[in-house]
This record gives structure tokens, C-alpha cells and sequence, in this order.
């Protein structure tokens, strides 16, 4: 594995190389936690402890009776209002300070521990797995909005859209790798020595925040904590609500940037809510067992490797607009094609399209909006906080609205063809965008 990784960051680009391994090993750390967690073995172990011996699958929340995967959307709705709540404050403190790099590291801890704690989750103390999974979330997606902003200081604008693909990329190779040993150890506990049940798939929780936290390591040792050299001696809650409101004033004087905002967040709801709720989604609708759950969410993260590069190579042929407006029209396709799903080839062929798509509207979408960001201004985690709350909040209404239709029209089909709309506003948003052309300063290795 230390040679594969090796010989993969030697393709990365030459300015900062130092800081470029380091950082997109933060995609190889991290990236476990969505597909182990958010994707695959979490949401079918939760559905399985969570439904009745009469195949009921209402549950008591705190004395709530509420449908298990309604609560389950509820959950990572609230995991993300929480984190839009709090990342711009921590963002402006974090750049005010130069300390963003402690913040990143705070949240890291705060996931990979919740992660690990989520081995003690067997179904009957419900409450407690839904808090673990909580502080989970809010634990990976904090850290996401510190780990986004070191992009403009550590490579060059021409270099936004390959180092941005390359660290989605990673994380794919990565979260597969852990996934299939995950999988060998639920399918074969005999071969490690564990018991037959459940305990391997609460062990693969366990690896996943050891991962996590194991591998973050690397970028914590490497980046830059404070590459401006600011000092703060005091006030610093102060300053930190000085540097998003200033940020804020800057987003909102300049059009591109608001329109671009406003197309991400619609596309956003309707992509993350599909990432997050896929398996779920194959599980309840289709009634798929949870081997070819597996193989549908491999076969998405495998394709996304290759769509990451692809609409990074396209976006230098024809511009990031033109990829990303292709990709929102096959998003748009994939959730009119989930109404009408049947049949296990049928969801095989609906996840290679959403793997093609996938990886390359994220790590485009980051790129796109780091060429957006001023060339004077060293306030990035401020600005990358409002490109995470965007995706945060959209994660919040689109996982709600998901789950909303599906309590009040039984099934989870309706919200899946709902998502066309959000794909239809953001694309209208998208249209009017007009991208410039200007260099982005990066900090000196």
C-alpha cells in the first residue's frame, strides 16, 4: 500500500508538492468514513437492528414512534444544520487566527472517535447510535470546510481542477480498499477469529475511525498552520465574526459568485441527498440483500476514480461550465431512471451512471469555486465556509425533503423523482454563470 501511495503522488503537480501529498491524503483518510459509514454497511446494519421481529420498522426515538429510515434522513439533516450553524464563526476565527489547522483537527477527533463508539451500537440503545452518528457527521463535514480552503494556498489556479480530482480520486482507491476488507471480515468473521452475527460489521466501524484518525495524521504533520503568519493576541471571537462578515459582504457584491452558490446548493440537494440514501433506497425499495447493496456501492465508487478525471480532462477541453451543465442533466436522468428501477441489473446500471457523474461533480464543484475566490485575499477558510454551508444546508433540505415524502407517500420512489426539481433550478442558476479568467496567489513552499 506505502508504494502504491508512493508512486501515485509522484503524478501530482510540482509547486508545493510537499503540501499537495499531504493534502490530498486528508481525501484517503476521510473518504472511509462516507462510503463505510454514510453509504454501505452503516445504513443496512442500522435498518436490520432497527426493525422488529414482526418486521415492523417503526421505532421509539425518545418516545417519537417514527418509520426507522425517516429518522435516519431526519439524523443527517440535523448533523448538517448544526455544522452550517457553526462553521462560519469557526472559519472566521480559524482565519483571523491562522489556527485553522487546530480546528480541522478538533473535528477530525470529534468524528473518528464517534466513528469508533458506534461499535457499541447494537440496535437496542437506538439513542445512542443516532447521537454517535450524529457527532459522526458533524465530526467529517467540519473538518471538510478547513481541509477545502488550504486548495488556494497550496497549488496554482491551473492546477485547481487535476490536484482536486486527484484527491477524490485517492479517496475512492482508499474507502474501496477498506470496504472489501470490511466485507471479507462480515462474510468470512471465521477467517479473523470473530464471532458470526453482527460483531463484524460493528468491528468495520471501528477500523473506519481508526483509518480516519490514523491517516489524518499525515496532512497534520505537513500543512501549514498559520501560512500567512497572522497573531492574534486577543479578541479573537471578535475578529473571527469581523473576517466572515467581511467575507459575506464580499460574496454577496459579486454576482458570479452568488449565482454559482445558488446553482451548487440546488444541484447539491439532490446529489448528496442520492449519495447518502442510495443504499437505503435499494434496500427498502427493491429489497436487495446486503451483498449486492455492497457490490452496487463499489461499482459507484470504482466508476468515480475514472468520472473524476474524466470531467477533470473535459473541463480543460470545453470549460467547467459546459462539464458541470452535462453533469446536472444526467443527474437529472438518474433520478427520473430510480422511479422506474425494478430489478438488481437495472440499479447496477443506474450506479455505474451515478459513479460517472459522482466524482467528478465534487471535485469540480470545489475547484470551480476556488477559481472564484479573490486573488488578494488570505481569508480562505471564511470563503470555503460558504461553500460548505451551502452544501451543508442543501444536504439538510434535501435529505429532509426526502424523507418527508417518503412519511407521507409511503415510498421513497416519489422522493427520488422529486429530486428533478432541485436539478432544475440549480441548472437554470448555472446557465447565467459566467466564469472568469484570473490567477489565484498560492503561498510559497
Amino acid at each position: 500500500m506505502a508504494f502504491f501511495i508512493a508512486a501515485y503522488m509522484n503524478t501530482l503537480p510540482t509547486s508545493n508538492k510537499k503540501f499537495q501529498r499531504a493534502w490530498v491524503m486528508y481525501d484517503w483518510a476521510n473518504s472511509v468514513y462516507s462510503l463505510v459509514i454514510t453509504s454501505t454497511i452503516f445504513p443496512v446494519y442500522y435498518n436490520s437492528v432497527t426493525q422488529g421481529v414482526d418486521g415492523s420498522d417503526t421505532v421509539s426515538f425518545f418516545g417519537w414512534e417514527v418509520v426507522n429510515t425517516v429518522l435516519y434522513s431526519y439524523s443527517i439533516s440535523f448533523s448538517f444544520l448544526v455544522i452550517a450553524l457553526l462553521a462560519p464563526l469557526l472559519s472566521g476565527i480559524a482565519d483571523a487566527s491562522g489556527n485553522k489547522l487546530n480546528f480541522m483537527k478538533f473535528f477530525v477527533y470529534l468524528g473518528s472517535i464517534s466513528c469508533i463508539s458506534l461499535f457499541f451500537f447494537t440496535g437496542e440503545n437506538l439513542e445512542f447510535g443516532i447521537l454517535c452518528s450524529v457527532l459522526a457527521s458533524i465530526g467529517y463535514s467540519g473538518s471538510i470546510v478547513f481541509y477545502n480552503s488550504y486548495l488556494p494556498e497550496i497549488a496554482k489556479e491551473s492546477e485547481y481542477d487535476l490536484l482536486s480530482a486527484k484527491g477524490f480520486a485517492l479517496g475512492y482507491i482508499g474507502s474501496v480498499l477498506l470496504l472489501i476488507f470490511n466485507l471479507l471480515t462480515i462474510q468470512y468473521p471465521e477467517w479473523f477469529g470473530m464471532p458470526t452475527g453482527s460483531f463484524a460489521q460493528r468491528v468495520s466501524f471501528l477500523v473506519t475511525g481508526l483509518w480516519w484518525v490514523g491517516f489524518a495524521q499525515i496532512p497534520f504533520r505537513v500543512l501549514p498552520n498559520n501560512p500567512y503568519k497572522k497573531s492574534i493576541a486577543s479578541g479573537v471571537f471578535f475578529k473571527g465574526y469581523q473576517e466572515i462578515s467581511s467575507v459575506f459582504r464580499e460574496v454577496k457584491r459579486t454576482q458570479v459568485t452568488k449565482l454559482f452558490l445558488a446553482s451548487f446548493f440546488f444541484y447539491s440537494m439532490g446529489v448528496q441527498t442520492v449519495m447518502y440514501l442510495a443504499a437505503s433506497f435499494g434496500d427498502k425499495e427493491l429489497g436487495l440483500p446486503r451483498d449486492q447493496l455492497i457490490l452496487t456501492v463499489l461499482i459507484i465508487q470504482l466508476v468515480a476514480i475514472g468520472g473524476s478525471y474524466f470531467f477533470a480532462f473535459i473541463s480543460r477541453r470545453v470549460g467547467n461550465k459546459v462539464s458541470l451543465v452535462t453533469m446536472v442533466l444526467i443527474w437529472m436522468g438518474i433520478c427520473v431512471a430510480a422511479f422506474y428501477v425494478n430489478n438488481v441489473n437495472q440499479f447496477y446500471s443506474l450506479a455505474f451512471v451515478v459513479g460517472l457523474v459522482m466524482g467528478g461533480i465534487q471535485s469540480l464543484s470545489r475547484s470551480t469555486y476556488a477559481k472564484l475566490i479573490p486573488a488578494t485575499t488570505t481569508d480562505h477558510a471564511s470563503f470555503f465556509s460558504f461553500f460548505d454551508i451551502t452544501e451543508k444546508v442543501a444536504i439538510v433540505l434535501g435529505t429532509f425533503t426526502y424523507g418527508a415524502i417518503e412519511q407521507f407517500t409511503g415510498s421513497m420512489r416519489n422522493s427520488a423523482l422529486f429530486l428533478v426539481v432541485f436539478f432544475v433550478i440549480g441548472l437554470v442558476f448555472l446557465s447565467r454563470v459566467a466564469l472568469p479568467k484570473h490567477k489565484v496567489a498560492a503561498v510559497p513552499a
